[in-house]
């Protein structure tokens, strides 16, 4: 069987496929979903401490037969290990967990409310330094975070993990990624389900032969150095979620379904966690 792979996305050395498979909430299913997410021609896997997920990322990656060198997989560290000490120690547990020596991409999780930003950067850089990590970035970080962590940072960051979707206008954050350098990983991109029923986005998909999921996640992906990472349940939408790269929106495509925007919703918005959002 002929695999068709994701395009690559680069940033400061780093070369990243433009569509990974998300593991949030997979629970029991995740080892499975993994190997078959592999096998279907996923080579980014994405996971998180947080997530619970990572033993059985491992297990899948494992499962798969494909060699490590040959996939990209990035975990996280919460805002709960914000501190030096505890930082490394979550990555340690990651790894563990993982059964792998090292991850492609480390992430900052969540801004921490409490400590110092310049210290969880300085844990980051050195679990880079120390080879926990190839590469390293931050996720849910705003304008000003994100600036700050590019000052504060001596090695490059590479990616920003954000919630992009259609129904989400995140143009500033997307241009200061450009401005650094760097890629931003779109999590619910589908906006958790939200634009499945869209009636303009069940028109397009109509008109492509393909379906409201496809449609959403190729409209992500065709924004400059802009990678998703869709997470599925069954093996049938983790094949459907991958099989975006036989056709693309045209621009007056790209501008209708840019018009959704104005709904301007958030799907993932912890209070607990919740950093203050640039407004659009």
């Amino acid at each position: 069987m002929t695999i068709t792979l994701a395009p690559t996305l680069s940033a400061h050395g780093a070369s990243i496929p433009a569509l990974g498979f998300g593991t949030l909430e997979l629970g029991e299913l995740g080892a499975g979903l993994v190997a078959e997410a592999i096998r279907v021609g996923y080579r980014h896997i994405d996971t998180a401490r947080k997530y619970g997920s990572e033993e059985g990322v491992g297990d899948g990656i494992r499962a798969s037969g494909l060699p490590r060198e040959q996939l990209f997989l990035t975990t996280k560290v919460t805002e709960d290990n914000a501190r030096e000490a505890d930082f490394r120690r979550s990555v340690e547990t990651s790894l563990k967990a993982l059964k792998l020596d090292y991850v492609d991409l480390l992430l900052i999780h969540w801004p921490s409310r409490t400590v110092p930003l310049a210290e969880t950067i300085g844990a980051l850089v050195a679990a880079k330094r120390e080879g926990y990590a190839r590469h390293i970035g931050v996720s849910n970080f705003t304008l000003a975070l994100l600036d700050e962590a590019v000052r504060l940072s001596p090695e490059p960051l590479v990616v920003n993990q954000l919630e992009v979707h259609a129904y989400l206008n995140q143009d500033k954050l997307l241009a200061a990624c450009r401005r650094y350098g760097m890629i931003v990983t779109a999590y619910s991109p589908v906006a958790r389900g939200e634009l499945l029923t869209d009636p303009l986005i069940a028109e397009i998909a109509k008109a492509k032969g393909k379906t409201p999921a496809q449609v959403a996640l190729r409209y992500v992906i065709q924004h400059p150095n802009v990678a998703a990472v869709p997470r599925a349940f069954t093996a049938e939408h983790v094949a459907e979620n991958f099989d975006i790269f036989d056709f693309a929106l045209d621009e007056a495509e790209m501008r209708r379904i840019s018009e959704l925007r104005h709904r301007n919703i958030r799907i993932v918005d912890p209070e607990v966690r919740r950093p203050v959002w640039d407004q659009p």
